[in-house]
């Protein structure tokens, strides 16, 4: 095999000293993580050079593609429709009477209908399989140069892999340092229960679940931190092994689905039971020939078939994806785009969501001076100043810098002009702050080493780290809310350095006067402990510290936000914020975001006090929630939908994914979400901004909206031709339109045109309607109507072409020549109207449509040309050539068609302004 391009000026794979491929079937749990870095010869960290040619000799860390339906398996699912069925019956039956151009026409609206489902599935596994390319998990890894965030697919055997919480784990890894660290190993093993895990050696027949010093592919890290080395990638795994493949999507049937899915097999059924009845009483009363007779129930059959409308639903909702991965929404599942349009509640975290994520130290309080922090953001200009002066940073201020930024995980970059920040924007902002007041960042960690940490976890609330100084002095440093950090206090450092007892009732105080002001507020202490010490243990910090001081710092609301709050209670959706802040900075960000009632802030200690019910009035009343755990964010959301309907959850971490999962749309954060969160959602947001999913429930409310104006469109076609077939056979009539020219009309002109209507643009009003009930249906109220009065309009305007004719010419294929023409120009007039359901559409927007409905009136009028003037269609149509004056007519029954319905529109504005979303 050639070295590839892409690798000049590296070694070839066969100069670099690989571990054994058999290496992957060993018992990596029976041995010491030592043991483990020499099997896979890497004990050092590798180099770029080291890591890319064991890529080459490994391959990717990437399960295979799961094997898809084959094309002859996807052609065979768009024959799983009962109108599809009624169809081919309808082929085999005329086929066997000796109508072949009939049983070939109805056999080609069969094929078409197919074709454009086969068509579009395969446009959605390709989707599909982009998204699951976007959602690749990545690993943080420590190569000979650093630490990396790389693509898990990247990892190869040897590489070090940090874990930390909400990551997914990239890989089989040998762990060899763990801090309270647990995984949820429910994929591989089904125990629901988190798992601890350490670096000792276990007996070699341990269970999977017992494999303590294993962290395996596909499991998710639920807390603590830890490091270990690759053993196994790709699929040499265990999830490898075990299933060959992680589902990444799962199908979703919406009320929406099932509704149309009812409909289809409904009117299938009562279209079937009145061509027998009619073709029962045509054989005792019209006395027409048997054939005759039949080919017109068949025609019957056809015409009152909406054949499709499956196809125009699918080509909708995957615009509507389309539509919303231009605002980057990434859509896991289509159909919950019905869903989106339905919202009535949206839950969101606050950090990153709501605000930009971007934390500043702005206020620092020690001892008894309250000091503000100039500068911007990550920038490192600035200065810590007291009434617009700087402040000498010496004593209690030096060590408060020392502490922030030693009891910290995040990497800040300070050779770019503007800094790179890896890890936690908190932490990093504390970095900043430490820069600000004079402490030496590079040089001081090195001075102050870490050797031991306890990670911050959601149970404690608060991290700590050992560190010495090459002096004999050991302190551990503390950082964490501030409610608890105090109740760990006994003591404070006064603003000249001495130790001096506690005063809580002024740190109370200062903690809510930082809070009222919208900022976050951490607590920083520390505790000297024995020289040697080299073990962190969290009951010994439960109390004995000193309390050095509060930063106070700004997350900034999105100013698009802002916005998208005042577009959702225009809406009529309302906005919930949940977190885990303060309660007192969760209120002033409320404030500034305006949203409603934010004076009220509920904490989850008040909602565990709470029942079921009275829990569903407080979820109705307040949109506030502050300290709140996992399990109230699930209540919240249970609570929600009992009172609301259709519920949006947003979340990031480990902790949003029960309620991402139990909401109706679950949306997660792809940029700083976690694993966990974006398998659960259901949406991802590529830009974790709220303003998106305000978007994607504007997109929902089109996809909603352009379905019923399908329907409200395709229904009276179907109803103005089966009643006008009725009404002759009754009357013992002649057919106005034949069967096969029936076909033709909903083969060329009525799904064509129909189709235009999911490139409809969001009417201006979309988001000014409250949302639709879940329950509503979309055969109600107006919609009803507007089916039944346009299918008299189309059976008047049929009946009144064909006398017409007739009357003038006295000739049955021209007079049905100049109905299916007059149908078609009805149609194409309806389709203006239907375009806006309750707005006028004689305007100039209305007139002018848009490219694609102008486009595809301009296709369906040169269609019909050739099928009333090409001799091929008029000896296959049985048509005749048209004189101007029929086309005059035809022209002018479309435009009484619309004109009829703008007056019908006015009317109904003026007696009964009710919403079309609400019909």
């Amino acid at each position: 095999m050639p070295w590839p391009f892409w690798n000049v000026g590296r070694a070839p794979v066969s100069s670099i000293d690989l571990p054994q491929k058999d290496s992957s079937e060993l018992r990596w749990h029976t041995l010491a993580a030592a043991q483990a870095r020499e099997k896979v010869k890497a004990t050092s960290p590798l180099s770029l050079e080291e890591a890319s040619a064991r890529l080459v000799e490994y391959g990717p860390n990437r399960l295979p593609e799961g094997r898809t339906s084959g094309t002859l398996a996807r052609l065979g699912r768009q024959f799983r429709n009962f109108l599809i069925y009624v169809l081919l019956a309808a082929v085999a039956i005329t086929a066997a009477l000796g109508h072949w151009v009939d049983a070939g026409v109805i056999m080609a609206v069969v094929v078409i209908q197919t074709m454009v489902g086969f068509i579009q599935e395969g446009k959605a596994e390709q989707a599909l399989a982009a998204i699951s390319h976007m959602l690749a998990p990545m690993a943080r890894v420590i190569r000979e140069d650093g630490q990396h965030k790389i693509e898990a697919a990247n990892l190869v055997p040897g590489d070090t892999v940090l874990l930390e919480p909400g990551d997914r784990v990239p890989a089989d890894i040998r762990l060899e340092k763990c801090h309270n660290l647990k995984l949820e190993e429910a994929i591989l093993t089904g125990e629901s229960e988190a798992v601890e895990k350490s670096p000792e050696v276990v007996a070699d027949d341990a269970a999977l679940g017992d494999q303590a010093g294993m962290a395996f592919s596909g499991t998710m890290v639920s807390t603590g931190t830890g490091r270990g080395v690759v053993v196994r990638t790709g699929t040499a795994t265990e999830i490898g092994r075990i299933s060959g493949l992680l589902a990444r999507t799962s199908s979703l049937k919406t009320p929406l689905l099932e509704q149309m899915d009812r409909f289809a097999r409904i009117l299938s059924m009562i279209v079937i039971i009145a061509g027998v009845a009619i073709f029962v009483g045509g054989l005792v009363f019209s006395g027409l020939p048997f054939r005759e007779l039949f080919m017109a129930v068949v025609g019957l059959t056809v015409a009152a078939i909406p054949e499709g409308l499956p196809a125009i639903m699918t080509i909708t909702l995957a615009i509507g994806v389309r539509q919303m991965a231009r605002r980057h929404a990434v859509v896991r599942r289509m159909p919950v785009i019905e869903s989106l349009g339905a919202v009535s509640v949206i839950c969101s975290d606050k950090t990153g969501t709501l605000t930009r994520n971007e934390m500043m130290v702005t206020t620092a309080v020690q001892g008894r001076q309250r000091l503000e922090v100039t500068g911007e953001g990550y920038e490192l200009d600035g200065l810590v100043c007291q009434q617009n002066r700087p402040v000498e940073v010496s004593g209690a201020l030096a060590e408060m810098a020392r502490a922030a930024a030693l009891c910290n995980d995040a990497h800040l970059d300070f050779r770019q002009p503007q800094p790179r920040i890896q890890g936690d924007p908190m932490e990093a902002a504390l970095k900043v702050f430490a820069h600000k007041a004079e402490f030496d960042i590079e040089t001081g960690i090195g001075d102050w080493p870490r050797k031991d940490e306890i990670p911050f976890d959601t149970q404690t609330r608060f991290m700590a780290t050992l560190n010495h100084d090459h002096h004999g002095h050991d302190v551990v440093y503390v950082k964490g809310a501030p409610e608890r950090i105090l109740d760990m206090c006994e003591a404070e450092l006064s603003d000249k350095g001495d130790s001096v007892p506690l005063e809580r009732a002024r740190w109370d105080q200062a903690i809510a006067d930082l809070a009222s002001e919208g900022l976050r507020v951490l607590a920083l202490a520390r505790k000297p402990v024995a020289r040697g010490s080299s073990e962190l243990v969290v009951e010994d910090l439960a109390s004995g510290l000193e309390l050095l001081g509060l930063v106070g710092l700004l997350d900034p609301p999105r100013q698009e936000a802002i916005r998208a709050i005042s577009d959702c209670h225009a809406a009529g959706i309302r906005v919930k914020m949940i977190t885990g802040d303060h309660a007192l900075t969760a209120g002033a960000i409320a404030r500034k975001l305006g949203l409603n009632n934010s004076d009220r802030v509920l904490t989850g200690k008040e909602l565990d006090g709470l029942s079921d019910e009275e829990l569903r009035k407080l979820a109705t009343d307040v949109d506030v929630f502050a300290r709140t755990s996992p399990e109230h964010k699930l209540r919240l959301v249970e609570a929600l939908q009992a009172e609301h309907g259709v519920v949006a959850m947003t979340g990031d971490g480990v902790n949003d994914a029960p309620a991402l999962k139990r909401a109706d749309v679950g949306i997660a954060m792809g940029v700083k979400g976690s694993e966990a969160a974006r398998q659960a959602s259901s949406v991802v947001l590529l830009d974790d901004n709220f303003a998106s999913i305000v978007a994607a429930v504007r997109e929902g409310r089109t996809v909603y909206a352009n379905l019923k104006k399908a329907i409200a469109f395709i229904l009276p076609m179907n109803g103005g031709e089966s009643i006008s077939l009725i009404t002759a056979l009754l009357l013992g009539l002649a057919l106005p339109i034949s069967a096969l020219q029936i076909l033709w009309v909903n083969m060329i002109s009525s799904i064509v045109l129909a189709m235009t209507l999911a490139f409809e643009p969001p009417e201006p009003d979309v988001m000014k309607n409250p949302p639709r009930p879940r329950e509503a249906s979309l055969l109600q109220g107006f919609l009803v109507w507007r089916v039944l009065f346009v299918s008299l309009l189309f059976l008047t305007g049929i009946f009144a072409a064909w006398y017409w004719a007739m009357h003038h010419h006295g000739d049955d294929a021209t007079a049905r020549t100049l109905a299916v023409n007059t149908l078609v120009a009805m149609e194409v007039f309806y389709l203006f109207a239907v375009r806006y359901l309750d707005t006028a559409s004689i305007t100039l927007r209305g007139v002018l449509g848009t490219p694609i409905v102008l486009g595809t009136v301009a296709a369906v009028i040169g269609l019909q040309l050739l099928f009333t003037y090409l001799p091929w269609f008029q000896g296959t149509f049985d048509t005749r050539a048209l004189p101007l004056e029929m086309l005059a007519f035809a022209f002018s029954a479309g435009v009484t068609v619309l004109v009829i319905l703008e007056i019908e529109t006015w009317v109904r504005g003026r007696l009964w302004p009710v919403r079309a979303d609400s019909r």
